[in-house]
């Protein structure tokens, strides 16, 4: 597109500041004399809410009809990268056809507490499974040659005063944790846009650093696409520009305009600096009308392959014999509103308007021996007796009882966090009940976010539907008798309570600062690290089939830090039914050099068996996958010693582990002080003999040098003054050649 330079310079000055704002909420400038069109941007990321010309931005339901497919807390419980790969391909159609240029998602913030108001459109709180989601949602959205807007670049980990908290992140919490799934993204991806996120991050706007969109975004991460803010997010516009957010939506009446105008004439803002972002802009417009392709999606289609992601998708927490429902069930109850009416998206800007909504009570229609019973309002949390008991009397009758709950609309959406983790008390009342009178209880939760479960131990069968959009109801119906066998796992931990969460006494906005004080300990970081009982952990869910885990292999026992690791494992379906087994690999640092989770999520891949086959899956390992990253050298760094390979069915199900050893290729720098302590000293591999000779000098004679060692290894060199009665100038002639031997 080299023709784009040419367009710059024809450019005036006014029409370079002009394409650096939005035309309105949806829209991009165009220049008509250059042959710049206008294109249009549509939220997403989990269906296309495309609004009309007329509509207001506030009017989250009036825009036109349109499929909602799973939302991402959903999604990403299929860890199926081929399942979003398809699903990105769908959202790309839908574009075309809707001439949109750019989908405004996928959103990918961590989930680091579960009452962050907008987690049902995240993904996980691991960072990893994060960025191989957003990977292929990307991959696919962009393969019908329609951009994505990576989002909220970043921290953006909570609704309350998004707009104007800082959130306070340490570095290496920073980039082990808030980072990755971005940078992941990035590099294998290419988004054709990063949005930024309201939020500052360290006392500092996101939309006005330049550390994280030009430092580590371009620089380190390789981006080229362009830099959007989130909608009404600019502080200081000609800060932004500087720092690399080319471009501001949805604009501000001229207001700003006129501030980065002034700021290219008063020589505060370099034009060159300009036309970089209009070229990222422009760039990003061609490739989309150069590509235009006449488009028609079939609703139905992708209404069937709603259905399809939300089976995939959708997690068996709990199932002791009572699922799948059988045909021999001669009477069923299907319990609760939202078997009629079901919970399937959240609220806010990625709420869609979709053509058509499916029920399980729809799905099963024609079926005589279904009986409904409503049990609850959603509207109001107030137990209502008629309905309840209506509700008992019909389990009672009942072979097996379906409860439907979840959350209500209102509990989940954007603008605002959740204030607890319960569901309402007339549905656990509700589900109290009927368990009570009918052992054959199922429930099937419609949630965002993980809830508390009083009564988990007294149904026998739980079916995690989170938000399954809108073919939710013959989803839930297909996985509740065997025409799919379920194969999600949590894309996050379920903990017993609230308050077991790692983020709850920091979850708080105080002096509009948000303190990140659990650090990288988020999510199952957290609970497996502390061996803190939870609900469901990270990993976890069950299958109508069995799975067995054999022969794991790794290609070598020692490598150096620049080397690959080559694991394989075989899995065998041991049941009876077709199923799918995700395989999670997790390593462990053994070091002890660092303050590190206990395990980590490394790799991780999606197998389908029939009965009685056995496949075999490979993960290869390389540096990043060991490291943590160091501060000191600003960098990703692997400790010499041992670490395990964990072969898993959750975080807490370990099946098969082997241990390696890593040997570091990179010298942390360091040098010998007076407060050097000789536990430090005896680390490093050329100073050890200098530091047991020293040893054997101020000890006694035969006296084991690594229980010496043991004794003093806290003490600094300084400290020979007082118990060793050496002089200063000693000291200091030591210290040298200390210092000597590390050059």
């Amino acid at each position: 597109m080299r023709f784009i330079k040419t367009i710059i310079s024809q450019m005036t000055l006014e029409e370079k500041v002009w394409m650096c704002s939005g035309a309105d909420f949806w829209r991009l400038k165009s220049v008509e004399h250059l042959g710049i069109p206008t294109v249009m941007v549509s939220d997403g990321p989990h269906g296309l809410r495309k609004q009309s010309d007329e509509a207001d931005f506030s009017d989250i339901n009036n825009s036109i009809k349109a499929v909602c497919f799973p939302t991402g807390a959903t999604t990403a419980c299929s860890f199926d990268r081929n399942l979003l790969k398809t699903l990105g391909c769908a959202l790309g159609e839908e574009c075309q056809a809707e001439n949109v240029a750019v989908l405004l998602g996928p959103a990918i913030n961590i989930k680091r507490s579960p009452l962050g108001g907008r987690n049902f459109e995240y993904f996980s709180e691991d960072p990893y499974l994060t960025g191989e989601m957003a990977a292929s949602h990307i991959t696919g959205v962009q393969s019908q040659h329609v951009g994505t807007s990576l989002k909220h670049f970043a921290c953006n980990n909570q609704e309350s005063y998004r707009m104007t908290a800082s959130a306070e992140v340490d570095e290496r919490t920073l980039r082990e944790i808030y980072l990755p799934g971005f940078e992941r993204a990035v590099k294998s991806a290419k988004p054709w846009t990063v949005m930024t996120s309201y939020n500052r991050l360290n006392g500092e706007f996101t939309s006005e650093s330049h550390y994280l969109l030009t430092d580590i975004l371009r620089n380190e991460w390789g981006f080229d696409g362009y830099v959007m803010s989130d909608w009404g997010a600019v502080n200081n516009r000609v800060k932004g520009l500087k720092a690399g957010m080319d471009l501001e939506m949805p604009g501000s009446n001229g207001t700003n305009d006129q501030l980065l105008l002034q700021a290219v004439k008063d020589g505060t803002l370099s034009e060159e600096v300009l036309n970089k972002s209009v070229e990222r802009i422009l760039r990003k417009i061609f490739e989309f009308v150069d590509n235009r392709k006449p488009a028609i999606f079939d609703k139905e289609e992708h209404h069937r392959l709603a259905r399809h992601i939300a089976t995939e998708s959708a997690v068996l927490l709990k199932n002791d014999d009572v699922l799948p429902l059988k045909a021999t069930d001669t009477k069923i109850a299907f319990i609760g509103a939202f078997a009629k009416e079901p919970r399937y998206q959240g609220g806010g800007s990625s709420h869609i308007n979709s053509f058509k909504v499916s029920s399980a009570l729809d799905a099963v229609e024609g079926m005589e021996h279904i009986h409904f019973a409503q049990g609850f309002v959603t509207d109001v949390d107030e137990t209502r007796e008629d309905l309840l008991n209506e509700a008992i009397e019909l389990a009672k009758s009942s072979e097996v009882a379906v409860i439907f709950a979840g959350l209500p609309d209102s509990s989940e959406s954007e603008f605002y966090d959740r204030t607890h983790m319960k569901l309402p008390n007339c549905q656990n009342e509700l589900i109290k009940q009927v368990a009570a009178v009918q052992p054959n209880t199922v429930v099937v939760l419609h949630n965002g976010s993980p809830v508390e479960m009083p009564w988990v131990d007294e149904v026998p069968a739980i079916l995690e539907m989170y938000l399954g959009g809108q073919a939710v109801g013959e989803a839930t119906v297909d996985l509740l008798f065997g025409v799919v066998n379920p194969s999600g796992k949590l894309a996050e931990t379920f903990p017993i309570r609230l308050e077991d969460n790692p983020s709850y006494l920091s979850y708080k906005v105080v002096d509009n600062k948000i303190y990140y004080d659990e650090k990288v300990f988020v999510g199952y970081r957290y609970y497996d690290t502390k061996e803190i009982p939870v609900l469901f952990p990270f990993g976890h869910g069950c299958s109508y089939t069995t799975f067995e885990y054999s022969h794991l292999v790794v290609n070598q026992d020692h490598i150096r830090d620049d080397e690959s690791l080559i694991v394989s494992v075989d899995i065998t379906n041991t049941g009876k039914v077709f199923g799918k087994e995700v395989v999670q690999l997790y390593v462990q640092d053994l070091t002890q050099t660092a303050i590190r989770p206990v395990k980590e999520l490394r790799q991780f891949e999606k197998v389908a068996l029939q009965p009685g086959e056995t496949q075999t899956v490979s993960f290869t390992l390389t540096k990043r996958d060991f490291a943590y990253y160091h501060t000191g050298i600003s960098d990703w760094y692997v400790p010499t010693g041992q670490y395990r390979i964990l072969i898993a069915k959750s975080s807490r199900d370990i099946k098969l582990e082997e241990t390696i050893t890593v040997t570091s290729t990179i010298d942390l720098p360091f040098k010998v002080t007076w407060n050097t302590t000789f536990n430090e000293l005896v680390s490093h591999p050329q100073l050890r003999p200098v530091i047991y000779e020293l040893l054997g000098v101020i000890g006694e004679e035969n006296v084991d040098k690594e229980a010496q060692l043991e004794m003093v290894k806290e003490i600094p060199l300084r400290a020979l003054r007082s118990f060793q009665g050496v002089d200063n100038t000693t000291i200091e002639s030591l210290i040298t050649t200390l210092n000597q031997l590390l050059k």
